[in-house]
């Protein structure tokens, strides 16, 4: 088993908050010491029936706790799933029915196993506890916990405020993934940002039962495609997780460079050198990795994970073809623009130097001869922006990637 030391450098990454570090430390050190692995726990509500690579991000974390030998709980919440997670909603959430939950929940476990060793993984499902509890158990378990503190979450609070319902039962959310901690004796449990009370309130519990509090490892919601909003279906700024290879590939060869160090962060299994020479690269060191390679070899991860090395070979030949059919060059001017709001694609030729003024951009457009992502543009008034990159090209040899910020 690897030190404490080497093993805080891969917890910590892409980590946005460990409670306690020192309480951890001790932890590993106790582990270190008697050769016994400690237990990680990350909680899924099977709610819908496939997963984007944002998902992944608390996989990721639970794969590299499982490479330095911790014992991985894969915690499939079919009991939970059918009060429905509050987190974050401004109404009442819908429960799912039985049959739909463990449908999803089937999907999840093959879906997960493209990423954790199913050898290793233990899947659990929180309905083997809680399915048998006694309503008078179910009391004394919301018995432990105020209204009070639960209004003092933020979504709860702002719903009570602006006199929007909140039902009794989603109070009871907090407290029954918080007794799965308590129900496997979790060391560590994993969550978004955005789950933070849920996992106190499992340390709060495990405190009440004479156990050793878990170590609360928050992790963060990983942005979309645009660069901005957190990757959600309904915003289509995903990348399915069972998406066809070419499409896996290209989604990621559209996202910005400062993107893609995110995603190198939070999605990738490259060690920390690799890792700090991809961030060198994008920052332009000498000394570090070129770019379109480090995002080449990122697509190529990816599609390998969620298929194989020969489907990702084939996307990547793919998307080069389809780059030269366009007469894309690879290696091309880059320039950083801040925008908030979209802009007028004349204006942005200007200001990438592509053409001389407004009105050159409005002739070139009209005669066919400016290209966004190797498509012609017809409309002199179209907007792009403000998130994400493309190319423009103005003329057959004039070519700048722009990139949003």
């Amino acid at each position: 088993m690897r030190s404490v030391q080497e093993q805080m450098e891969v917890i910590r990454r892409g980590a946005v908050e460990i409670l306690v570090e020192s309480e951890l430390e001790e932890k590993l050190r106790e582990s270190v010491r008697t050769g016994v692995p400690l237990k990680i726990k990350a909680g899924f509500d099977p709610t819908a029936p496939d997963l984007h690579v944002g998902h992944t991000v608390l996989i990721q974390k639970l794969k590299q706790f499982q490479d330095l030998g911790h014992e991985i709980y894969f915690l499939i919440g079919d009991f939970t799933g059918m009060i429905g997670d509050p987190t974050g909603k401004n109404e009442t959430r819908k429960p799912l029915t039985r049959d739909q939950v463990l449908q999803n929940a089937q999907t999840y476990k093959e879906q997960v196993f493209k990423i954790l060793d199913p050898e290793r993984t233990k899947v659990v499902f929180n309905s083997s506890w809680m399915g048998p509890m006694a309503a008078a158990d179910l009391i004394a378990l919301a018995a432990r916990h105020t209204v009070a503190r639960m209004l003092e979450r933020d979504d709860f609070h702002k719903r009570f405020t602006s006199q929007q319902p909140i039902a009794i039962h989603e109070f009871l959310y907090p407290l029954v993934q918080g007794y799965d901690s308590v129900a496997l004796r979790a060391d560590v449990e994993l969550g978004g940002t955005d789950q933070k009370f849920n996992l106190l309130v499992g340390r709060e519990l495990q405190k009440q039962e004479g156990q050793r509090p878990q170590t609360v490892l928050t992790m963060p919601l990983l942005e979309g495609l645009d660069g901005f909003n957190k990757m959600s279906k309904s915003l289509n700024n995903y990348i399915g997780i069972t998406e066809q290879p070419k499409e896996i590939y290209g989604k990621v060869m559209s996202i910005s460079d400062e993107l893609m160090v995110r995603y190198y962060e939070l999605l990738s299994d490259v060690d920390l050198e690799m890792l700090q020479s991809v961030k060198d690269g994008v920052l332009g060191k000498p000394d570090g990795a070129h770019p379109m390679e480090s995002k080449k070899a990122l697509a190529r991860e990816l599609v390998t994970r969620f298929y194989d090395d020969f489907l990702a070979r084939q996307a990547e030949e793919d998307f080069v073809q389809q780059f030269k059919q366009k007469e894309i060059p690879e290696d091309i001017p880059e320039v950083k623009m801040q925008a908030s709001e979209p802009v007028w694609i004349c204006r942005l030729l200007t200001d990438t130097g592509l053409v001389s003024s407004n009105g050159e951009a409005r002739r070139l457009i009209k005669q066919g001869g400016v290209k966004l992502n190797g498509e012609k543009v017809a409309d002199p008034d179209r907007e792009i922006g403000p998130h994400g990159e493309v190319v423009m090209q103005a003329g057959k040899r004039r070519f700048v990637r722009v990139i949003f910020s």
